[in-house]
């Protein structure tokens, strides 16, 4: 069985002074439970001041994103090791770097054997446009997100374990919109494309391992419906993840019944 797993990405969002007042008021709540792998994702420059306040909790870090490189001249970038100083998890590929910082399927593929390569475990995310899904391309796209976001890792995923890879569908037209895609709709893209690319890549047995998060207007007052599903395995979670009560309703919501 797949453990739950609840990831908050802030985005941009958060001071250092006020990432500690969020996770401080955070912290007590999530902790009670215990069933539910939980990862806070705040911006690089509160990274050092939420480990501080996550050690000796089983809460886990997160960067945001980072480069493939080890080191060298890329102004403003940040290396695996640096993020593996801090962290455990990281996210790759999101749609806002997609969309806006010009990342491919191959860039992310880069960033994705680096992150493995350096102990880290990838939060990959995939997901289709309004244009996409409409005109019926969904599992085209995501499909194709994955057999060349994931090209070519299998000897890290099978030495580092299955566990050690996260994917997350965000259907693009659901992320900030309040527009979330229906549970089962979701969940049907999730067992119906994702983990057969998976099997393909790899093998069936790691398919079924590999968890697989829904993301896009996931909030307190629906996160159930989609945790529901067999196929859905959590939420990488937004806007929500800034709000105390939001965040910990989702968390709990993952609980398994």
């Amino acid at each position: 069985m797949r453990k739950s797993f609840v990831a908050g990405n802030w985005k941009m969002n958060k001071t250092v002074a006020e990432a500690r007042q969020l996770v401080s008021e955070l912290v007590p709540g999530l902790q009670s439970i215990e069933a539910v792998d939980k990862v806070l994702c705040p911006p690089f420059t509160s990274l050092l001041a939420v480990a501080a306040l996550l050690e000796g909790t089983d809460i886990g870090l997160g960067a945001q994103n980072m480069h493939w490189e080890l080191s060298g001249a890329f102004t403003g970038e940040v290396s695996p090791s640096m993020v593996a100083e801090l962290c455990r998890y990281v996210i790759l590929g999101h749609s806002e770097r997609r969309t806006y910082f010009g990342e491919t399927d191959e860039s992310v593929n880069q960033k994705v054997r680096a992150a493995l390569v350096h102990g880290l475990a990838p939060i990959v995310c995939v997901g289709e446009t309004l244009e996409e899904n409409e005109s019926g391309r969904t599992s085209e796209v995501v499909s194709r997100q994955i057999r060349l976001g994931l090209a070519d890792i299998k000897d890290l995923v099978d030495s580092g374990g299955a566990g050690s890879l996260v994917i997350a569908y965000e259907p693009i037209w659901a992320i900030g919109t309040g527009r979330a895609s229906t549970p089962a709709d979701a969940s049907k893209v999730i067992g119906e494309v994702i983990r057969p690319a998976l099997s393909e890549l790899f093998d069936e047995q790691t398919a079924q391992v590999v968890r697989i998060l829904y993301g896009g207007s996931v909030k307190g007052n629906n996160a159930a419906e989609f945790f529901a599903e067999n196929e859905i395995d959590g939420a990488l979670v937004g806007g929500a993840s800034l709000k105390v009560a939001d965040f910990t309703q989702i968390v709990q919501a993952a609980t398994p019944q």
